[in-house]
């Protein structure tokens, strides 16, 4: 056996752990095989035995023949006759097993060569059962290793003595590889295949966060924290729902820790993805509210029958409550089990548009035209007869998508309508300070009677003079 040969077997023991027995098991194997592919006729012989010294460095092959009567002798290549085993073996009786030394010249060289392939595959097959033996049990756990190398989109990761594989579906789609980088997987499975078992590991697996919260997070190692849920999308998003065993432990303080300090491992580990603590609560009305948070909640409706919660915020918090792509409302659905709708909330609108409507229905019956004309004219400016009798005819016109003369004749019923507004001006316009002698506040009237003359004067004329000539007769 040359030196290579008693290299590799110190390489899988050592370095691989492969037991040694095992090791010089593969080897005595590959040799048979060897001596079989060699000598002629060598595949007849039903026993064959390989003895491997590694201090020496010799091997040797051994023939097992059963030992019959000289007259009985037939087989040459399983058989021996008495005479010739009590040579070998002077105690040789009938039926026995004797074993000879049928190893050929320079076998250890040229069997080396022939030997090597066969010794490579039964050792990477001893390999991989050691693989299984070891992870089978490592199945959800969290474990280090280093990026070794790519196949494809697939990422191959050294473990030390085994190399798991992450899968493209199982990456983190914002998350970059290079060769060297140490980083933390989840072993989601050892899978013992056809050609060996292989380890899959994950790092956007929700599990994966879970282990990372159950290593942070003492309260929940020792089970005082429990969680009720996870809803992950790797790389942006996760919500984690946390519940107390005990009632004097705040669960969501425990998972953040002291300021912050318990959550900001995780979320570094996890390359700056969004995480959600959010207290648990068996009723789904309640726990809808924090789910969906920063969003303010309007109204909340739930069937229950069809697991269906559906709920409405104002237009302003709709992309808060819906989220970057839909992740909160969805996350949400995930982590409750429930259909999750959410909605405007038109309660404000319908308001609105009432008010709207009584304030075209009051123009339409002024200016004598329809609601819906009435409506169309509100909305393009004319809230008052004041309003509608200072716009031009075109703008009228196209607004209400009618001609230039229906046009022109609503704005002289505008101009001929009474103005409510003006009416009511006129009724609280106050009088001149001729009307009435009241010496204790005649400065003050006077100062407003000036004011309004000031201001009004074409409408404050005709109301003066008819206040004068009262005045005049009262004094008579």
């Amino acid at each position: 056996m040359t030196n290579d040969i008693v290299a590799l077997i110190d390489y899988y023991e050592k370095e691989k752990g492969i037991d040694r027995d095992k090791v010089l098991a593969a080897l005595e194997f590959a040799f048979i095989s060897a001596y079989r592919k060699m000598v002629p006729g060598a595949d007849a012989i039903e026993e064959l035995r390989a003895d491997v010294d590694t201090r020496k460095g010799d091997t040797a092959i051994y023939a097992s023949l059963t030992v019959v009567a000289d007259d009985d002798y037939v087989d040459k290549f399983n058989e021996v006759p008495v005479s010739l085993a009590r040579k070998n073996k002077p105690d040789a009786e009938l039926g026995d097993a004797v074993d000879f030394n049928v190893t050929p010249k320079n076998f250890g060289r040229i069997a080396t060569q022939t030997a090597k392939q066969t010794m490579m595959q039964r050792l990477r097959m001893a390999e991989k059962e050691m693989i299984y033996d070891e992870y089978k049990d490592r199945a959800g756990d969290i474990v280090s290793g280093t990026v070794r190398r790519f196949e494809k989109s697939d990422v191959m990761i050294d473990l030390g003595k085994f190399e798991g594989r992450i899968p493209s579906r199982e990456r983190v789609v914002t998350e970059e590889y290079n060769i060297g980088d140490r980083i933390r997987v989840y072993v989601v499975a050892v899978e013992n295949e056809a050609r060996g078992p292989e380890i899959i590991l994950s790092r956007s697996h929700p599990n994966f966060v879970r282990r990372l919260f159950e290593s942070e997070v003492a309260e929940i190692a020792d089970n005082t924290v429990e969680l009720r849920g996870i809803a992950r999308e790797a790389g942006y998003r996760t919500k984690v729902a946390v519940a107390s065993n005990d009632d004097k432990v705040d669960p969501v303080g425990a998972c953040v820790g002291l300021r912050g300090a318990r959550v900001k491992n995780i979320v570094r580990e996890l390359n700056n993805e969004k995480v959600d603590i959010i207290r648990w609560n068996d009723d789904p009305g309640v726990f809808v509210v924090d789910a969906l948070k920063p969003a303010n909640i309007r109204t909340i409706s739930l069937d229950k029958e069809n697991k269906v919660v559906s709920v409405t915020v104002d237009e302003e918090e709709l992309s808060k409550a819906i989220g970057r792509r839909g992740q909160n409302a969805r996350l949400t659905a995930k982590l409750m089990g429930w259909d999750v709708q959410v909605s405007k909330d038109e309660t404000q609108h319908e308001q609105f548009e009432e008010r709207v409507s009584d304030a075209a229905h009051n123009l339409a019956e002024e200016l004598g035209i329809d609601d819906e004309m009435a409506d169309k004219l509100f909305r393009a400016g004319g809230a008052s007869i004041d309003l509608v009798a200072q716009m031009p005819p075109e703008y009228i016109a196209q607004a209400l998508e009618i001609d230039q003369e229906q046009a022109a004749a609503i704005l002289a019923k505008a101009g001929t309508a009474p103005d409510p507004g003006g009416q009511a001006a006129e009724q609280a316009e106050p009088v001149n300070d001729d009307a009435v002698e009241a010496p204790d506040d005649s400065n003050v009237e006077e100062t407003q009677a000036k004011e309004q003359d000031e201001a009004e004067p074409s409408e404050a004329v005709e109301p003066a003079a008819e206040a004068g000539k009262t005045a005049e007769s009262t004094e008579a």
